[in-house]
């Protein structure tokens, strides 16, 4: 049988894309962009601090258009935002913005990095940020990051400044100068304290200046047109830009000229001594393959460096649409060049197969191989990327797809994974498949060759255990082990996270003519939806049996009777027929009507609901019921649910199969009848219906013909006016439900809420916002007898304690004297807002306005948020002396 190599996070080819990609990433137009790419050795990393900082023009400008090798760094993966798209929050929310990332550097052609630092949520300066984010720690990550890409210019986003606003964006911008300083300073930042890399000098230093364009030394047109391609660089950049959909950043593609625009605040090279009469960011720099040849110590070494140009201009001109195959003899001659260097800095280039992608050797002073590159140095990256460059063209002019397909999605970790993989030769000359390896990766002493003719395919059946290497469920790497405090405990720096596509891929040695490639693809679930077409999904290893509850956070009324129906999912991924015990483990307090059930779990994928009906009291405080599932004497305890969206990659989040109640002393909730419109990533309306209310969901595009009369209260959710056009168009018809005599309940929304219409009383809200980010910042309670604290729970500064990120966020700056302001809060110094909690009569009823972030509190279970909420639903405001 053919090579066929199970590899653990290894680089693959393409990955899997969960929608079509941009046209050049395959045919002509990628062949011929990879050609052109092959002389240029000059690399630029950009280094922001969340998902959407990055400069998407300049990414695709640079990457596209001139072929430098361009990476962004995310201090961040967005973990502390909010999200327009769905639920998600917290972890889970970086989990979709790192694939956002992900897929808009698919497009644009960069290379994406992370640090370790979780994004807790909005700083108002560096200071702040580096209380969350140990400064020394950050800054090694950042300096591992630069010390293995080796970049020749770092372009920081951010000044550093508080002109940045976000005190992250500052912190980003003085990690990213600090690592320009420091980098090349193994006496300052060792070689063991950036996971073995050594010195790395940075040569030059930009600054973003499209918000500032009078700073700018060097203007670039992104609008420029690419013949090739059939776009222009910021049409394209437009579509990268539009894959952050959880921000609601999709945008329109330009066409024409436009400009982008940088700052030159540092340089180590002869450049213009004026910034503003570089013709490049790379002026003043040696950007040629000659640069390195005081790196060469043979004649044979330096001979094939300097054949190296010429060789890159012949396969340039040997391109040819319509006969791809024609390039491949230049590009041989490439390889077998670039197999002929040898210098002190490069670990056996030699030895490896024309075109593969070596590992390096252990570095001087070092124990242990260092994980990314085949060399440390200026020239091994060049080389190293070259090879790689190389690899692709070849593929891409032979006309080669590996494909591997397996009978379903899911597997367990233990279990042997089938499947079908396919070599297709659609090009026009004969390829060769070299059976180096088995399925387990052992090395045959005696490997055999199988040729592929043109327009032909190998089949092969395969099994192997991808899974069982690491016997860990396919999940997000950063969150296979808790963070501490606002850092994950890993970093990831040998290669950009986009390589790291699946944890099962096959991998084969691939000759065509005299050149050899190694190529790679993910093993895959395909099938055919009705409407989408194709759907091509990453197989991944899940435990023998997933069990999972509904919630991971609920209330419940304190020393109240309950009766609730708890619902344990379980599920397997074989395609046998299992049988399964389920038990549920209670706290003191409750009881069960079966402790444990039987279930038999049927084929792959198909999971059983398991009911069990819960009674009790429980005291105030927190208490944790556990679901196990019992399958051949072991014990199941976790589940996962799917983060699934057709613009990115599928990925399951893990959890324990646990659910934690927050006994809450609460009154007032039994009359309750509340009409709830769903906001942005807003659970909250299932948090007030395991408080006693009742709740229902309303459509806003319904609202017209809905009977409000019989809500005690209506509760609009939190940027609902942003995003839903209905709401607007209605709104007319909750304010008169409010003047009638309801109490209307509005969560905080953003500019749009000073719009006409809207609130009942104006407001007017600063740029930027005013917001209280510390979650344990003193709240004042400026009038103690309001009705809204008194009744029907009776409100202290208690019930703040707890909460979690924000306090409150997008805070009315002024407002009408309509409104009774409630709270007084602020973080630390900064004066007192009072636009947190407004009241205001209307008519013969109530508006409430809160700014308060109770979309975070209420699905986190925070006791005081909900006894205050509650409060909120009952509002009556004080009505003006008559």
């Amino acid at each position: 049988m053919p090579a066929i190599l199970f590899l653990t996070a290894c680089a693959t080819i393409g990955g899997v894309q969960p929608r079509p990609a941009v046209a050049q990433d395959r045919g002509a137009s990628a062949l011929g962009a990879a050609l052109r790419g092959l002389g240029v050795s000059t690399r630029v990393l950009i280094i922001g601090a969340h998902p959407d900082d990055e400069d998407t023009q300049v990414i695709t400008w640079l990457s596209r258009g001139r072929n430098v090798e361009t990476a962004y760094l995310s201090l961040t993966r967005g973990d502390g935002g909010q999200n327009i798209i769905g639920n998600e929050l917290g972890e889970a929310l970086g989990v979709i913005r790192t694939e956002e990332l992900l897929a808009a550097r698919r497009v644009d052609g960069g290379k994406q990095f992370f640090t370790r630092a979780y994004d807790y949520g909005f700083s108002k300066n560096a200071e702040e940020a580096f209380t969350q984010w140990p400064h020394d720690s950050l800054l090694r990550d950042v300096l591992t990051v630069v010390r293995s890409f080796k970049p020749h210019v770092i372009i920081s986003v951010f000044t550093g400044t508080p002109r940045d606003g976000h005190g992250q964006h500052q912190a980003a911008g003085i990690l990213a100068r600090e690592a320009y300083d420091w980098s090349g300073d193994t006496a300052r930042v060792p070689r063991a304290s950036t996971h073995g890399y050594g010195a790395w000098t940075v040569s030059k230093f930009y600054r973003g200046a499209s918000f500032r364009r009078d700073s700018a030394t060097f203007t670039m047109n992104v609008g420029e047109y690419d013949p090739v391609l059939g776009r222009s660089y910021a049409e394209i950049a437009a579509i990268s830009r539009s894959q952050h959909r959880s921000q609601a950043f999709g945008t329109l593609q330009p066409l024409g000229v436009r400009l982008d625009y940088l700052q030159r605040q540092a340089s180590r090279v002869p450049a213009p001594v004026d910034p503003k009469a570089e013709q490049s960011i790379f002026d003043g720099m040696d950007t040629s393959w000659t640069r390195f040849r005081a790196r060469v110590t043979d004649g044979g070494s330096r001979a094939s460096l300097d054949s190296l140009p010429p060789a890159f201009a012949e396969a340039q001109r040997s391109f040819d649409a319509y006969s791809p195959e024609r390039s491949i003899p230049a590009l041989a001659r490439i390889q077998r060049l670039l197999s002929r260097i040898c210098t002190r800095e490069l670990y056996e280039p030699c030895r490896w197969p024309p075109g593969s992608v070596a590992l390096a050797g252990p570095e001087p002073g070092v124990t242990g191989t260092p994980p990314g590159g085949i060399a440390e140095g200026d020239i091994g990256r060049s080389i190293g990327v070259a090879r790689e460059r190389v690899g692709n063209a070849l593929r891409l002019a032979s006309g080669i797809v590996l494909d591997a397909v397996a009978s379903r999605e899911l597997w367990a970790i233990d279990q042997p994974v089938a499947g079908t993989m396919t070599v297709y030769n659609r090009g026009r000359l004969p390829v060769h498949v070299t059976d180096n390896a088995n399925i387990d990766g052992t090395i045959l002493s005696h490997p055999a060759i199988v040729t592929v003719p043109p327009d032909s395919a190998l089949v092969r059946q395969f099994s192997g255990q991808p899974f069982a290497r690491t016997g860990a469920v396919t999940a997000p790497w950063w969150l296979a082990q808790p963070r501490s405090g606002a850092m994950f405990a890993n970093l990831r720096s040998t290669a950009d996270e986009g390589s790291v596509r699946s944890e099962a891929n096959v991998l084969l040695l691939v000759t065509v003519d005299s050149a050899s490639f190694i190529l790679t693809a993910p093993v895959v679930y395909r099938y055919a939806d009705q409407v989408r077409g194709e759907i091509r999904r990453p197989i991944a290893g899940v435990p023998a049996v997933s069990v999972r509850l509904d919630q991971e956070f609920e209330y419940a009324p304190a020393r109240v009777p309950i009766e609730r129906e708890l619902r344990v999912h379980v599920w397997q991924p074989d395609t046998a027929t299992r049988a399964v015990d389920v038990t549920l483990r209670l706290p003191t307090g409750l009881t069960t009507d079966s402790s444990t059930r039987s279930v038999t779990l049927p084929r792959a994928g198909s999971a059983r609901t398991v009911p069990f009906r819960v009674r009790g009291t429980l005291p105030a405080g927190r208490h944790v019921i556990e679901a196990v599932a019992t399958l051949d004497g072991k014990e199941y305890a976790q589940g996962y649910a799917t983060i699934d969206y057709e613009h990115i990659s599928p990925r399951r989040m893990y959890r324990p199969s646990r659910l934690t109640i927050e006994s809450v002393d609460v009154a007032g909730t039994a009359n309750m009848r509340v009409g709830y419109i769903q906001g942005v990533g807003d659970n909250s309306a299932p948090a007030l219906e395991q408080l006693g209310v009742t709740v229902t969901r309303l459509n806003p595009a319904t609202l017209g013909q809905v009977d409000l009369t019989g809500y005690t209260a209506i509760v609009v959710g939190p940027r609902a006016y942003e995003t839903q056009p209905a709401l607007v168009a209605n709104n007319a018809r909750l304010l008169d439900y409010a003047r009638a005599g309801g109490t209307l309940v509005v969560q905080y929304g953003q500019y749009e809420m000073q719009q006409p219409g809207i609130m009942p009383y104006p407001i007017t809200i600063n740029r930027p916002h005013d917001r209280v980010t510390n979650e344990n910042a003193p709240v004042t309670i400026l009038d103690t007898d309001a009705a809204v604290l008194r009744s029907p729970n009776r409100i202290t500064t208690r019930d703040f304690e707890g909460w979690i990120q924000d306090r409150s966020l997008y805070m009315p700056r002024t407002f009408d004297p309509a409104y009774t302001p409630v709270l007084a809060m602020n973080d630390p110094g900064e004066q007192p807002s009072r636009g947190a909690l407004l009241v205001a009569p209307l008519g013969r009823g109530t508006y409430v306005y809160t700014t308060l972030a109770f979309f975070r509190q209420l699905p986190n279970g925070v006791p005081g948020a909900a006894r205050l909420f509650v409060n909120l639903l009952a509002a009556k405001a004080s009505r003006p002396a008559q």
